[in-house]
């Protein structure tokens, strides 16, 4: 593994373009795009955070008490950026200013402004169709869709949740969001190619919606209640309930992650009773219940992380992860759920890009990662296959994107690990390895980790700070690690 030089960055706001050509950066109101292959900088933009005329009158008096604090900064750092689906256009967001700004990779000198008005903005993001921008307005009251090409505006009013209550068909062409309409929990479907018209409309069966969820095909759509029910529906886009599902017992506590099999014939629910229900597509009953054991069986794979491996490498190389063999048991933190917020639940679901493996973190064991085997061609026996344990809690874990058996997760550590089935033995067969690998520089904490869209790396985030670092090939073939050099804090 080759890593790059350290660079700042701001509100940990690093992306790399969709086709992984380029890397977007914003370092406060400055935005910064750079050559992945090179790092050389190709554009670079200083933005105006000014608000607009409506945003200033309504925040005068507000200002002014600002200004007296010497805390206070006046010109607020970006807050959103992304990329259009072809790499061709780039987002900037300032929140607090009520601010979008629009530009352009190849034309340093086209741009755009988006100026939220009295309604405010929360966040911001670009449509699949990469011409299209989505801004959520403060309070729920609307979301406003911008088309690049018309220079015209949609307006959808009441979203439910402007972070997880909408979706958009894998295709793109319809797009899917929970509404609050007259107290009652509403759903609206739009498409998209025809200036966001409305196609249907009709009431959700739940209370208080927690968030949804389309399925791969765009058949189904799952929604589910807040943290004080557990009830799941599967409904038709035509807006008819399929099916419901609550769990015998009930746990009495709500869902906490819901994820669909890339196929869309399972569905993994998961709550804060430490147990995973796998729905099946023809019946909505659980197929098989994967639950949380201090107790690991002897035919799982179970590495342990090298106890103080950080200190006796300098964080300058690599180990592998201790396989331990015989009757082994993790610790289970019990959480008192008569209390507020207990600490118990999956916190993770989430499928490799084949749907074959099952990841999942449990907060009952947040040093844990536990990887179950997902047959679906075979007899249908899910079952867990590897248990990774880690001496601090688990921050991050990410699948590769192209390749089935790769993760990457972080600690917080100035490490990263790796995870792989697609290790090549002896014998020219695919074996399991798990490494921890040491980010050489002087003061570096991985708290997020992103691989690039052809997962041939992934970019490190500490608080500040970013690097990247690539796998880096020989000629038997084999994934062999190396370390670059000490990397130092590059000012831009």
């Amino acid at each position: 593994m080759d890593f790059t030089e350290i660079y700042k960055q701001s509100s940990s706001l690093v992306a790399f373009s969709p086709g992984a050509h380029f890397i977007l950066t914003a370092v406060q109101q400055r935005l910064i795009v750079r050559r992945s292959d090179s790092f050389q900088i190709s554009r670079t933009w200083l933005l105006d955070t000014s608000p607009s005329p409506t945003h200033a009158a309504l925040t005068t008096s507000k200002s002014r008490i600002n200004s007296s604090n010497p805390h206070h900064s006046s010109d607020p750092p970006i807050s959103h950026v992304g990329w259009s689906c072809d790499s061709e256009y780039i987002l900037a967001a300032c929140a607090k200013r009520g601010v979008v700004h629009l530009l352009k990779l190849q034309d340093e000198e086209w741009s755009g402004r988006i100026d939220s008005g009295a309604e405010g903005l929360v966040k911001a993001e670009w449509a699949p169709d990469g011409r299209s921008v989505l801004c959520f307005s403060e309070w729920g009251l609307r979301i406003t869709i911008w088309s690049l090409i018309t220079g015209m505006a949609t307006y959808i009013q009441f979203p439910l949740h402007p972070d997880r209550g909408y979706t958009f068909r894998s295709d793109g062409r319809y797009f899917l969001l929970a509404e609050r309409h007259k107290s009652k929990d509403t759903l609206g479907i739009y498409d998209t190619t025809d200036s966001y018209k409305m196609v249907r409309h009709f009431p959700l069966p739940t209370s208080t919606l927690s968030s949804i969820a389309l399925s791969p095909s765009g058949d189904y759509l799952a929604a589910w209640e807040g943290l004080l029910e557990y009830k799941l529906y599967v409904l038709s886009l035509a807006g008819n309930m399929i099916a419901s599902f609550v769990p015998d017992p009930d746990p009495a506590f709500g869902i906490r992650n819901v994820a669909w099999h890339p196929s869309g014939m399972f569905l993994a629910v998961g709550g804060w009773d430490d147990k995973v229900h796998i729905l099946d597509c023809l019946t909505w009953r659980p197929a098989i219940t994967l639950e949380l054991s201090a107790k690991i069986p002897l035919n799982v794979a179970l590495w342990r992380e090298p106890s103080r491996w950080l200190e006796s490498t300098q964080g300058r190389g690599f180990l592998s992860y201790e396989r331990l063999h015989g009757l082994q048991a993790i610790t289970l933190n019990r959480a008192d759920q008569t209390k507020p917020n207990p600490r118990s639940g999956v916190v993770q679901l989430e499928w490799n890009i084949t749907g074959s493996l099952l990841l999942v973190r449990f907060e009952s064991t947040p040093t844990v990662v536990h990887i179950y085997d997902f047959p679906t061609s075979q007899t249908f026996t899910p079952k867990l296959r590897t248990v990774l344990v880690h001496s601090q809690p688990v921050l991050h874990a990410r699948w590769n994107p192209i390749r089935k058996g790769n993760l990457a997760l972080c600690c917080g550590t100035q490490s990263i690990y790796i995870w792989s089935d697609e290790w090549l033995g002896e014998g020219g067969s695919e074996e399991e390895m798990a490494e921890c690998i040491g980010v050489p520089a002087k003061k570096f904490e991985t708290r997020d980790l992103r691989w690039a869209p052809d997962g041939k790396g992934f970019m490190l985030l500490d608080k500040d700070q970013f690097c990247c670092g690539f796998e880096v090939q020989e000629d038997n073939n084999q994934d062999t690690v190396e370390v670059g050099g000490p990397m130092d804090p590059r000012t831009e």
